[in-house]
């Protein structure tokens, strides 16, 4: 239990910097760089206890970044910024980036026929990682969409959670 408690730590302050650090190259206010790390850090150490739980990593990554989008929505009305400050910054930290790359590299050597017939699986190797990666941002983007839906308004000042949600029902 206490290995699973320093890794959840850890990833937590990897992806707080890995959000404050995107935050900075996006040109997120200095004041407010810190919640796109914390939003990035939450996000995606959410990610990784479903699936330290068994969960897949599509489902996995669907439910951090919808955290991520709610949390910006409510944070933004806080701060009185838009949410794609800091949310954006926070989702590349749930980029995936291994299977692009995967994809990329097996893509070239298909090109090549006498590696295809060495290694046939490598088709089916490629059309997965391409798959998973078209699905992976897929559900971030949708994700970070499902918060600026539930509580659309013409600004993000004007929002409240109460209200919406007494609305809903």
């Amino acid at each position: 239990m206490e290995n699973i408690v320093l890794l959840f730590l850890r990833d937590f302050v990897i992806a707080f910097v890995v959000g404050f650090g995107w935050g900075i190259l996006f040109g997120t206010p200095r004041r407010i760089l810190w919640i796109a790390g914390l939003l990035g850090g939450m996000g995606h150490s959410l990610r990784f206890l479903l699936m330290q739980l068994g969960l897949d990593i599509i489902p996995a990554t669907l439910a951090g970044s919808v955290l991520i989008g709610l949390t910006g929505i409510y944070v933004a009305h806080r701060v009185t910024h838009p949410p794609v400050v800091f949310t954006m910054p926070a989702c590349i930290t749930m980029i995936p980036g291994m299977y692009a790359y995967r994809t990329m590299l097996a893509g070239i050597k298909v090109t090549d026929l006498a590696t295809v017939s060495q290694k046939p699986e490598l088709v089916s190797e490629m059309i997965h990682n391409l798959m998973l990666t078209l699905s992976l941002l897929f559900t971030l983007a949708i994700g970070i969409c499902i918060g600026a839906l539930l509580f659309r308004q013409s600004s993000s000042k004007y929002i409240s959670f109460k209200w919406n949600i007494l609305r809903r029902s």
